[in-house]
């Protein structure tokens, strides 16, 4: 079997594209990319338009099974290939995007997805979404990125203090003076935004990590992570804990312009002896495994998930997570694997529509609820390690669950041949549709 797959953003440019439209997708089709592997031949395609349909012209003529797997968005998919096309997409609103705004008949993702036939994605609630919208009979699976057995090597926690080497753009609340960000209180309305502070670290050197460490990772621009709520609501609760410290890795290729709104933040909190830290800088994997195992728990704020690999990451290595149950999340974070935020839906916008008319239904955290769960969060890492050790090995066997390659392989391999067996049930000639 030839298995075609197709993103926009390229694995060597990864570093740089963190942060813009699509990105995190190179990062699910890496993970996928293993498993892949054991199933067919892959190949993975520049321009889907121009390369796919010629590859599979050529698998007709010798016999052989050929499928394209499209890791986009429904709007940036491929729609009028003869090649059996299979999008691969993440989605964490109530309602799929039903409307063809901006003059563009693919904006209307009902519309798209019903021309191509099938989808897969990651969660049980996008499914249940999208047979909302196109009949309980749609065929879609849900599939999450199998990366549970690739972290179980880094299930054992490191001591601390940890030192984690870093090349880029440190910024430590204990060592970096916010007064600068009184000017933005006292300013009806700040004409200019606020610089970066003077004493930053731009430096190649080593970050030490100790006590309890919570950690999330996200890009800041993406207004679905709700990071003001995130970091006020660690610094209420945890404001006089000098051993509690709260690492935010920004993942975007320059966050330069968002980073003084995340320490105005921190400054309006008043005196703190809990720590918080940015940290922008492309970790290697070692560093990136350093920090996975020198954390106590991982934190999602968000309003919503298509999945969210680094939560997933993290829990299956046996962290506990501070996070709440919704969209996605509710496949896999648990009481037992994680203190609950509480949350309820409100009135929202699909991301990409300019017009930002609402449409759709997103997650309102409760704050008190997340003040609270951090409270409990640092009360068991520092008197009940029991507790903590259950709620890590129930983290990790609740990703096992979802996301190893045990349960993902089979899911996968079986809905592939399925619709490959349904495409040669209808003519295979080229189907001429309106690309647009």
């Amino acid at each position: 079997m030839i298995l075609l797959i197709h993103t926009s953003t390229a694995a060597r440019q990864i570093q740089q594209q963190l942060g813009r439209p699509e990105y995190s997708y190179r990062f699910v089709v890496e993970e996928f990319r293993p498993l892949l592997d054991e199933l067919g031949i892959v190949i993975e395609v520049d321009d889907p338009e121009r390369q796919v349909d010629a590859i599979h012209a050529s698998c007709r003529r010798h016999g052989e099974p050929c499928v394209f797997l499209c890791f986009m968005p429904p709007n940036k998919t491929p729609i009028g290939l003869a090649c059996p096309t299979i999008p691969v997409f993440a989605w964490e609103y109530e309602a799929l995007p039903s409307e063809a705004f901006g003059g563009k008949p693919r904006n209307d993702w009902t519309r798209v997805l019903a021309k191509l036939g099938a989808a897969l994605t990651h969660s049980s609630f996008t499914v249940e979404r999208t047979r909302a919208a196109l009949g309980a009979d749609f065929p879609i699976a849900s599939v999450p990125a199998p990366l549970w057995d690739r972290v179980q090597s880094l299930r054992e926690p490191l001591g601390g203090p940890v030192t984690l080497p870093v090349n880029g753009l440190v910024i430590d609340t204990r060592r970096t003076d916010l007064s600068a960000y009184r000017k933005s209180l006292l300013l009806a309305a700040q004409p200019d935004p606020l610089p970066l502070p003077e004493n930053r670290h731009d430096y190649q050197g080593e970050l030490v990590l100790d006590g309890v460490l919570y950690t999330a990772i996200f890009n800041p621009h993406d207004a679905r992570k709700n990071w003001l709520e995130m970091i006020t609501g660690f610094c209420d609760a945890l404001r006089d804990k000098a051993d509690a410290t709260l690492l935010i890795k920004l993942t975007h290729h320059d966050p330069a312009d968002i980073i003084p709104s995340l320490l105005e933040a921190v400054y309006k909190m008043g005196r703190l002896s809990c720590r918080v830290v940015l940290v922008h800088a492309y970790l290697q994997k070692p560093e990136y495994n350093t920090l996975l195992r020198a954390t106590t728990y991982a934190v999602n704020t968000s309003h919503g998930e298509g999945q969210c690999l680094p939560l997933m990451e993290y829990m299956s290595a046996g962290k506990p997570a501070v996070a709440p149950r919704h969209t996605s999340m509710l496949d896999y974070v648990t009481p037992e694997g994680a203190f609950v935020i509480d949350s309820s839906v409100e009135p929202s916008t699909w991301p990409h529509d300019q017009r930002q008319a609402y449409r759709t239904l997103r997650q309102r955290i409760h704050y008190q609820s997340l003040v609270d769960a951090y409270r409990r969060s640092y009360h068991v890492a520092r008197n009940e390690p029991e507790v903590y050790a259950a709620m890590g090995n129930a983290a990790a066997a609740s990703l096992q669950r979802y996301c190893s390659a045990e349960v993902v392989r089979p899911r996968l391999q079986r809905f592939i041949l399925d619709r490959l067996a349904a495409s040669t049930t209808r003519s295979m000639d080229p189907v001429h549709v309106d690309p647009t």
